[in-house]
């Protein structure tokens, strides 16, 4: 498999954190988008940022920007579809997610994506730990979007019940001092981030 694209995913409404872009918090001396995007870019070919609103907000970061083509906030599917999208325009076949609000997610997430999937044989790879699937961190095949597409204008939301239908391989990650996909949810969460700086493995 060629190296994919990489999308993050930054186009929920980040409500519990009182709206506005949550990646671009500050943490310690970066925001967490820019350690978002220090962690996935050397793993991909290019790399998109998936976001709704006005795209020039993003200028300063000099990736292009990809708003959801379904309408109405419908959930993290909706960023996979942009990013599938965007990645056909390119000539590629896979992308990989991430989400713009996880600042210590593996640095071989990419690789240990990948191998899952041929290992197994399953077009779709997502990252798991001992607490659970993690969704938005996933390879992804073009040659799915269509399928995608179609689900989510049928209503489906729940990104595992369409991984489910497909075939989804696991790349199993430790935890180990700290949660690699921890995520920043709230002012709370920013402050236990904080305190977890320098002790991501």
């Amino acid at each position: 498999m060629k190296q994919p694209l990489g999308i993050i995913l930054s186009g929920g409404l980040a409500t519990r954190m009182g709206g506005g872009d949550k990646g671009r918090l500050k943490l310690g001396d970066a925001t967490i988008l820019d350690r978002v995007i220090a962690r996935l870019e050397p793993q991909v070919a290019d790399l998109a940022l998936n976001a709704n609103g006005d795209p020039f907000r993003f200028d300063d970061l000099g990736l292009p920007v990809i708003a959801d083509s379904i309408e109405g906030h419908v959930g993290p599917l909706a960023g996979v579809l942009a990013g599938l999208d965007w990645a056909a325009g390119q000539g590629a076949s896979h992308i990989v997610t991430a989400a713009a609000d996880t600042p210590f997610f593996p640095a071989d997430l990419v690789p240990a994506l990948i191998r899952a999937a041929e290992e197994h044989g399953r077009p779709i790879a997502l990252a798991r730990t001992e607490d659970g699937r993690h969704p938005t961190f996933g390879l992804w095949p073009v040659a799915l979007r269509d399928d995608l597409r179609q689900s989510l204008l049928d209503g489906l939301r729940k990104v595992v019940l369409w991984t489910d239908r497909h075939g989804t391989a696991y790349a199993d990650f430790p935890v180990g001092r700290v949660d690699p996909f921890f995520n920043v949810n709230t002012p709370d969460d920013l402050e236990r981030a904080e305190s977890c700086l320098g002790d991501e493995t």
